[in-house]
């Protein structure tokens, strides 16, 4: 299990995709983050509170926030993460697909640095809350899903034209469901005065007697939290902030005293404060200028508010955190093996020792291409799946024996699929049983072609463990 290679109490003032990947493996207990939504719009923070920098823009471009890399990246090795990302780019929207491309990069990272027995919290609204889950099933698995919960609350404006939209979810994933933890008894809230539990006990026909708990009956999926009054003094003035009790109620289900919480989409450091509250160890990641600031007040207001109890060993009431609390633009320097996530570079290519093995996907995107042109076509490429001619768009890169067969990410396994046999072959079939899928489909359309795009491929191959040893 890798230990923090940065120390408690620190905010990194930088990308978080930056940040993650430089942050040692399995070294998280809990990721709570409160994301943008994806909502179309731009957030400024109340006049009156925070500086002009308080603000971001909830706007997604593709050719702005998607690096091509991570495309092609994706499409290599997390295909099913990339269905999910094409169907929100073609059912929903451009901006819905750079979203999710932009989300599932860090999310897989997010993944990598939770320890065995982490969680994640994904705070989201429905917005695109359904596209998000689907990332997080391909991500973390469907098994590793523990609830969704609905944050309800009160208070806005209503609407006259649909129900008033009053609540967001949040997805709880674990990195490992048999071992994550739950808190049961910090998850309590005294019973209802009309439950017979608050009147002494149940008693059920059969005579048995059912006693109270003495700390109440156990939260379920729907919390009941208001938002932050206007004039609450938690109020600092920041976009889509959220009440400090929601997630204190999040850290203290999934963490014990001492344990690291990590916040990517820091804020106005909601997380962190919570964090410090419970005795927790905490990260945060912002790439706002003024979080700093931010959390140095809301530390010093939450102490005055709860009488000095947030005083720590080393540091005196009056200077909280001087001492301790870090702010950096440095990224961490990783002190575990260095392994990243997989749309970084995969392992096999990573760590291959000869120099065809170590070809990138975009490399071997280009050499795969050049081979299986049509040799009767100018600017068309043969399927290896179908035989079919097309333009170099419609083609997306495979495996020949798939990962499921322990097939590797190397070039000499590796073929050039139309999008229809892609989405046939999927993670299962071999190259040679997508042959018989497409036959038995109608779907062949020119065996000998497909014979002969293997065979200028396996050619290659064989030049390059020649030409590049």
């Amino acid at each position: 299990m890798g230990m923090p290679n940065w120390q408690n109490r620190t905010l990194f003032h930088a990308d978080n995709l930056g940040v993650l990947r430089n942050m040692n493996s399995e070294s998280v207990d809990l990721i709570a983050t409160d994301p943008p939504f994806n909502k179309s719009r731009d957030f400024h923070s109340t006049p009156d509170k925070l500086g002009p920098g308080a603000s971001f823009h909830d706007r997604w471009d593709w050719n702005v926030h998607v690096h091509p890399e991570w495309v092609k990246h994706l499409q290599a090795d997390m295909p099913a993460l990339m269905e999910v990302i094409e169907s929100g780019l073609t059912a929903h929207s451009p901006a819905m697909g750079t979203y999710l491309c932009y989300m599932s990069v860090r999310l897989w990272e997010m993944h990598r640095v939770l320890k065995p027995a982490g969680s994640i919290y994904l705070h989201c609204d429905p917005t695109a809350s359904h596209y998000l889950k689907a990332c997080m099933d391909a991500i973390f698995g469907k098994n590793q899903f523990r609830n969704e919960i609905v944050w309800h609350y009160t208070g806005g404006g209503r609407s006259k034209r649909y129900f008033s939209r009053k609540h967001d979810l949040i997805y709880w994933y674990a990195k490992d469901a048999r071992r994550c933890m739950f808190n049961i008894d910090d998850m309590r809230i005294p019973y209802k005065p009309t439950s017979g539990y608050a009147k002494g006990g149940i008693k059920s026909k059969s005579g048995k007697r059912y006693q109270p708990h003495p700390k109440g009956t156990p939260v379920d999926d729907v919390w009941d939290i208001p938002i932050i009054n206007p004039l609450s003094k938690e109020r600092v003035g920041y976009p889509t902030q959220k009440p400090l009790v929601l997630y204190e109620r999040i850290i203290k289900a999934s963490t014990q005293k001492g344990d690291v919480v990590l916040d990517p989409f820091a804020g106005c450091a909601t997380t962190c404060i919570a964090a410090e509250k419970l005795d927790r160890q905490w990260v945060g990641i912002d790439i706002w200028a003024g979080a700093k600031d931010i959390v140095i007040k809301r530390m010093e207001r939450q102490r005055s508010l709860a009488g000095g109890k947030l005083k720590r060993s080393g540091t005196n009431n009056q200077e909280l955190f001087s001492a301790d609390f870090i702010v950096t633009k440095e990224l961490p320097t990783r002190t575990d093996d260095g392994k990243t996530a997989a749309m970084d570079l995969p392992p096999t290519i990573k760590y291959a020792k000869k120099a065809w093995e170590r070809l990138s996907p975009s490399n071997m995107r280009e050499r795969l291409l050049e081979v299986q042109k049509d040799p009767n076509e100018d600017g068309l490429y043969l399927c290896a799946g179908c035989g079919r001619s097309l333009e170099a768009p419609f083609f997306e890169m495979d495996h020949i024996n798939p990962k499921a067969a322990s097939g590797v990410d190397t070039i000499d396994n590796r073929i050039m699929l139309c999008r229809p046999c892609n989405f046939t072959k999927k993670h299962n079939l071999t190259l040679s049983g997508l042959w018989a899928s497409n036959k038995a489909d109608g779907w062949m359309q020119n065996e000998s072609m497909t014979k002969y795009a293997t065979y200028v491929v396996k050619e290659l191959v064989k030049r390059l463990r020649n030409t590049l040893r």
